[in-house]
């Protein structure tokens, strides 16, 4: 008999607590493999959050460059807007009425005072100067005939040939056509003084900068009105253009609103540059003349100074730039303006504190240089600025610095 078929040999594998004991311990086998699989696993997924919370965290910290306030004691250097004006600017209008004989000078064209620009035929006012001319005739016709009868009644009355009071009648007379005579001498005289309107001529040296009259033109006397023209030759005939307008440009007026600010730098004898956008990187200067006195309603004074034109470079009328040097008393510290936070409290700039957190100052602008500002206070030179800083910045939060800009600091 084999031994598989053994019943003494077989009977115990197959006991029922036997079996329990192996499944028991195949349990508690599979269960702590288990355990150490979900542990292994736990502690894994546990590594790995705590991991990306850090990663997470770092990069919250938003990575800044810094920009040092530049600094510098030389003459404030600033620059305005200003506008060029003729030392004399005039205006020409008509003082008779009639039509354009001829003009003699075009614009451009450098004249001296009392040279002839135009000429105006005045057929109205030839009519009133003849008619005045033959009135005067008429009285100093009137008038010699009342003195005849005044001395003729002066020799009857020292014959006692006539009363007093008809000689005085005849005396009455006399003076009534002398006064007559005076009246229409004055009348004539005031039409011929009117007649010699009728050439236009320059009113000083200068240049004729505008002309807006042709040949045959009508043109009448008066007070300017305002033009509606907009051909190149406006009509003449409303009063609202001048037939000429001649400038005297050797020397021009510049000027130029200061800021309130800097008011009080606008001191006698203080110099100044200029450029214009045709002769770039070409300078001219102008000196002090006068300023208003006054702030006007944009918070400025208005200055005038005075630039020679002996070349004949400037032309009236231009925008100029004015470069400005005013002494400083203290630093002046500039800021780029990508730097500026505009807050509900106020205009405010993100300067780096003690262990890389952000400390928020409040500053006040002294001048907006476009790309950069003066700063007016609130900063010192030894502060970091953030540049470009995010919007969400507040005090106390903690930033990276950007090595490069570390380096530069």
């Amino acid at each position: 008999m084999s031994p598989q078929n053994d019943p003494a040999q077989s009977a115990p594998d197959k006991d029922p607590a036997v079996l329990r004991g192996n499944l028991r311990r195949a349990a508690i086998i599979g269960g702590c493999v288990m355990a150490v699989i979900i542990a292994i696993g736990a502690y894994t997924r546990f590594s790995q959050a705590d991991s990306i919370g850090s990663w997470t965290r770092e990069e919250e910290v938003p990575t800044v460059a810094l920009v040092a306030p530049a600094a510098s004691r030389n003459n404030q250097a600033l620059e305005f807007p200003g506008t060029l004006e003729a030392f004399y600017d005039a205006n020409i209008y008509a003082r008779v009425p009639g039509y354009v004989h001829a003009w003699y000078q075009d614009i451009g064209a450098h004249v001296k005072k009392d040279q002839l620009l135009a000429t105006i035929d005045t057929p109205d006012l030839d009519q009133q100067i003849a008619n005045a001319r033959a009135n005067l005739n008429v009285t100093v016709a009137s008038q010699k005939l009342a003195l005849v009868t005044a001395q003729r009644w002066a020799d009857l009355l020292k014959q006692d040939a006539v009363a007093k009071q008809d000689y005085d009648t005849k005396e009455a007379a006399l003076e009534t056509a002398n006064a007559t005579v005076k009246a229409s001498q004055a009348s004539l005289d005031q039409l011929l003084a009117e007649k010699n309107f009728a050439r236009i001529v320059a009113p000083f040296d200068g240049i004729v900068t505008k002309r807006t009259i042709d040949v045959g033109a009508l043109v009448n006397s008066g007070s300017p009105q305002p033009s509606t023209g907009a051909s190149p030759l406006p009509d003449s005939s409303t009063g609202g253009e001048p037939l000429f307008t001649v400038s005297d440009i050797h020397q021009l007026r510049l000027y130029v609103d200061v800021p309130q600010n800097y008011s009080a730098e606008i001191v006698p004898g203080m110099s100044v540059t200029l450029s214009v956008p045709e002769y770039p990187g070409k300078t001219f200067p102008a000196k002090l003349v006068s300023n208003a006195n006054s702030i006007n309603s944009q918070s400025s004074l208005l200055v005038e100074f005075a630039a020679d034109n002996a070349q004949g470079l400037l032309k009236p009328g231009e925008y100029a730039e004015v470069h400005l040097g005013l002494p400083t008393a203290s630093p002046l510290l500039h800021l780029p303006a990508s730097a500026l936070m505009f807050r509900a409290a106020g205009l405010e700039v993100a300067t780096l504190g003690a262990d890389n957190r952000i400390v928020m100052k409040t500053i006040t602008i002294a001048t907006d240089l476009g790309t950069q500002v003066i700063v007016g206070s609130g900063l010192t030179a030894s502060d970091r600025v953030v540049n470009n800083p995010p919007d969400s910045l507040a005090t106390g939060d903690k930033v990276r610095v950007e090595p490069a800009s570390q380096k530069g600091r």
